[in-house]
């Protein structure tokens, strides 16, 4: 029986966009035009620490204690420079506020192959459609760079809902805002516990996007399972 749908809802980091290259590359290559060395190696160990360390002492950005998203990303870039060997401090201040600027657009961020096709597809189909994503308020700038934000009618992140997935009251504020109760929506997403799982607890169908080589969720049906985002429109019409 075809699903009678009528909200799609989308993650987005690595379902609908990926970063260009690892987050220690881009941080080395710009941290070397302001003249600082420092190893892309380093740099990617010390951002994960950092940024998991950040994470868990002010979540979803610093939103709840007072930090503005981008004071918690500068904090954060700066650190991973620290914990990397950079000393130099004031050079240090401009160069976090450079990057989370350049992480602003489409010049570290790439459409997913298949992305813009499947979007276009599915509004074609009619169907409504927003944005679910644990991102902060960047977001609705770099959809726009990568000529993504037209196909959806909202852009939920967890900064502005204040609760990140997978927290079942996200998507809760999306139904909301999409008008439709949970039945008669489906998310798509690349991870399982915060996109299929969670979005399945609140009602919702979901369906979830592996990477080749991936191995298995084994409590995923196939049917629920897209190797590409292009299976997602067959899915749905079965």
């Amino acid at each position: 029986a075809m699903l009678r749908l009528r909200l799609l809802t989308w993650d987005v980091k690595d379902t609908l966009l990926r970063l260009r290259r690892p987050v220690g590359q881009s941080y080395a290559a710009e941290a070397r035009a302001q003249g600082l060395r420092v190893q892309p190696e380093a740099l990617e160990r010390a951002f994960r620490e950092v940024y998991g360390a950040q994470s868990r002492r002010f979540p979803n950005y610093g939103r709840g204690q007072g930090l503005s998203s981008r004071q918690w990303w500068v904090d954060v870039v700066k650190q991973a420079f620290v914990l990397s060997g950079v000393q130099d401090g004031a050079a240090l201040t401009a160069l976090a506020e450079k990057l989370y600027r350049d992480y602003c657009g489409s010049h570290n961020w790439e459409v997913l192959p298949g992305a813009e096709e499947t979007l276009s597809r599915c509004r074609q189909r009619g169907f409504r459609m927003g944005v679910v994503s644990n991102f902060d308020n960047r977001l609705e700038n770099i959809l726009s760079q990568c000529s993504l934000r037209h196909h959806f009618e909202f852009v939920l992140t967890s900064e502005a809902a204040g609760v990140a997935k997978p927290d079942g009251r996200i998507f809760e504020e999306a139904l909301r805002l999409g008008g439709v109760p949970p039945g008669q929506a489906a998310h798509v997403g690349d991870d399982y516990t915060r996109d299929y799982r969670a979005a399945r607890a609140v009602g919702m169908h979901s369906f979830l996007l592996r990477v080749a080589g991936q191995d298995p969720e084994p409590e995923v049906p196939p049917e629920h399972v897209l190797p590409t985002l292009g299976h997602l429109l067959a899915r749905i019409e079965k």
